[in-house]
């Protein structure tokens, strides 16, 4: 028996799909806390707009990768998914027979087995 897994990007702006390595992932802060979203080129540059007076006034601290536009199919490191989505998989892994650690990363092949049966 074969499986194909089909993975699809949706905008978290408006729920559209996100062409194959045409999205932007978007990590910004603001009052102190980190966000990240998933957006189609016409909704980044929309995001980039709104902000663009407020950046252009504002005064930069420190160094980092926030604010960094990348490529959605560029991101590799890490599963991309909240500490409450880990959380649920490692729940999910732990009553399905899967051997999984309370904290630190989860291997990829319990992800897949997460995703393909949800």
């Amino acid at each position: 028996m074969a499986e194909k897994m089909i993975r699809q990007l949706i905008d978290d702006l408006d729920g559209n799909l996100i062409d194959e390595g045409f999205g932007d992932r978007i990590q910004f802060s603001y009052q102190g806390t980190d966000y990240l979203i998933d957006l189609r080129p016409t909704n980044a540059d929309k995001f980039d707009a709104a902000l663009r007076p407020f950046v252009e006034v504002a005064k930069k601290v420190g160094i980092g990768r926030r604010g960094r536009r990348a490529d959605v199919a560029e991101i590799t490191s890490g599963s991309g998914r909240s500490k409450e989505q880990l959380q649920a998989v490692r729940d999910w892994a732990s009553k399905n027979g899967y051997e999984v650690a309370p904290r630190g990363r989860v291997k990829t092949e319990i992800l897949a087995a997460f995703d393909a049966s949800h």
